[in-house]
């Protein structure tokens, strides 16, 4: 019967060969990965192995860590459909998603004005939701949809928005009235002219704009601008039936559920813009502008129901500014 100890000297060879056939796998494994070409018994030496080794672990950390940063730093993939409008070709034309001939001397074909696809009318109703504006065919800021604008300029907002909350967040967050208070509305309108005409590079600066109101009044009149509200027309109904429920626990579910409604573009500028709201409020003793006054005043601005008669519009404006007031007291909690 073997003995105890020749047991334990079998079983350490065992794993010093299992231990070098894990060494040699992984040895192959780092020489493919190098382009090397090492066959048969002989290996390189263990002078020679180890800093190769070292050098193919730090190849693929390098390049992990590469992947990870570009993936993070890629802004938010929103969904967006195309805009397609009937559109006469000039000379032969092919559509693009068929790849067969646009018959016809006019309207033979849809033209998405923001990206340019162009495709049979027909075919417009199968093709994929992934349109990315061009810059060539966006060409202006405001007044242009919000999803359109941040696909077309790369962005998780829009620039505006932006541009516009670092500018108050740097000089205007005691301003006394803020965004109660107008600016002039010429030069309100001047920044919005700079806007569509300079993009990124409009200068909103205390040079170019020494009152901070004429800022804010570009924020607000971009949000009014927008074709679809931030709390877009789908989600208007339910916004507006939670703000009317009197369970607060049941409210901020509630709340969650209906902002999983609105389009990621929208969805992640509101957030923002209640984050910087939320910063006014903590000003509120310079500034005298509190959840409920901020909610006075942008709440028919992100709120805006289609079709609906005055009456019914008029008592909205209550519940409006509750939404905007909730949103801005829970912003922690609900985004």
């Amino acid at each position: 019967m073997p003995s105890r100890e020749s047991y334990e000297v079998r079983k350490g060879e065992k794993s010093l060969v299992q231990k070098a056939k894990q060494e040699a796998n992984q040895q192959d494994i780092l020489a493919a990965a190098l382009g090397m070409r090492i066959s048969g018994p002989q290996k390189p030496p263990a002078t020679i192995w180890q800093p190769l080794k070292l050098f193919a672990y730090s190849q693929l950390t390098s390049l992990v860590r590469k992947a990870t940063l570009k993936d993070n730093s890629l802004p938010h993939k929103y969904e967006k459909v195309h805009n397609f409008k009937v559109h006469t070709f000039r000379g032969p034309h092919w559509c693009e998603y068929c790849a067969n001939f646009m018959w016809g001397l006019k309207a033979q074909g849809v033209k998405c004005a923001d990206c340019g696809l162009n495709v049979h009318k027909q075919c417009s109703t199968m093709v994929p939701r992934n349109c990315v504006p061009d810059l060539k065919h966006v060409k202006k800021v405001y007044s242009c949809e919000l999803t359109t604008l941040v696909k077309a300029h790369n962005t998780k907002r829009p620039m505006v928005v932006d541009m516009c909350i670092r500018e108050i967040e740097s000089r205007g967050l005691k301003s006394e009235g803020l965004y109660r208070m107008s600016g002039f509305s010429d030069s309100v309108e001047d920044v919005k002219s700079a806007f569509d005409r300079d993009g990124e590079k409009t200068d909103i600066s205390a040079n170019a704009y020494e009152d901070i109101n004429i800022i804010t009044g570009a924020l607000k009149l971009y949000l009014r601008d927008l074709p679809i509200p931030v709390i877009s027309y789908d989600a208007y109904p339910r916004f507006i039936e939670v703000a009317k429920l009197e369970d607060p626990e049941k409210q901020q579910e509630a709340f969650r559920e209906a902002l999983e409604l609105l389009p990621a573009a929208h969805s992640e500028t509101l957030r923002y813009l209640m984050v910087h709201l939320k910063r006014v409020t903590l000003n509120e003793k310079d500034n005298l502008m509190n959840a409920e006054n901020l909610g006075i005043v942008f709440g028919p601005t992100l709120l805006r129901a289609p079709n609906l008669d005055a009456m019914t519009a008029l008592n909205d404006i209550r519940y409006q500014r509750q939404v905007v007031e909730f949103l801005i007291k829970n912003e922690d909690i609900l985004f």
